[in-house]
């Protein structure tokens, strides 16, 4: 009987409103940002822009994946919110 896996660790963040309403904004129009596992302890950010999908270059550890993912959401918003 194969034995199940623990699930990887991949911190905690609490997301600010500010984090919120560029996420929510991002996803009602098409920007989907999320983290990719390379390995235990490392994530890659998949950015998915209207059908144009992008990964990060570098992976990032527990914790510091979602503070850039929403960096990354704050950054869309910022950028194509009118």
């Amino acid at each position: 009987m194969a034995t199940k896996k623990s699930p990887w660790d991949m911190g905690e963040y609490i997301a600010s409103d500010k984090d919120n309403k560029a996420y929510e904004w991002c996803i009602k129009n098409g920007i989907y940002i999320s983290p990719t596992a390379m390995s235990e302890g490392a994530w890659w950010l998949d950015i998915d822009n209207k059908d144009k999908i992008n990964r990060s270059p570098k992976t990032f550890t527990k914790t510091a994946i979602w503070e850039k993912m929403y960096e990354y959401y704050n950054y869309y918003y910022d950028k194509y919110k009118k």
